[in-house]
């Protein structure tokens, strides 16, 4: 059985649509709840480390399906950590009672 370049960057594309798109829901939940809170800074900063590195991996080895899979996953992915960061940021405490140590 011989299968064309074609079909074989067919399945990339397909693996690479489902995969990037994965990240869509998280993000419309954040920017829904305006919360980060549970998703883990340094499980996205890993992840996005080897996003970025898959990307120019991907364009080192000239495979479309992963460069461009990898270069959007790695914009979604960025766009969580920013929104993390910001919303962690604006986030309300708990009001600490009145001469309590900060």
């Amino acid at each position: 059985m011989t299968v064309s370049k074609m079909e074989i960057d067919g399945i990339g594309y397909a693996a690479a649509t489902m995969t990037t798109v994965s990240f869509v829901p998280q993000l419309l939940r954040v920017i829904r709840l305006r919360s980060a809170r549970d998703i883990s800074l340094g499980m996205f900063l890993i992840f996005s480390a080897g996003t970025f590195a898959w990307l120019v991996y991907g364009i080192m080895v000239h495979s479309a399906p992963v460069w461009v899979a990898n270069a959007l996953t790695f914009v979604l992915s960025m766009t969580i950590l920013v929104l993390k960061l910001r919303f962690d940021r604006h986030a309300t405490h708990p009001k600490q009672p009145a001469g309590a140590p900060r």
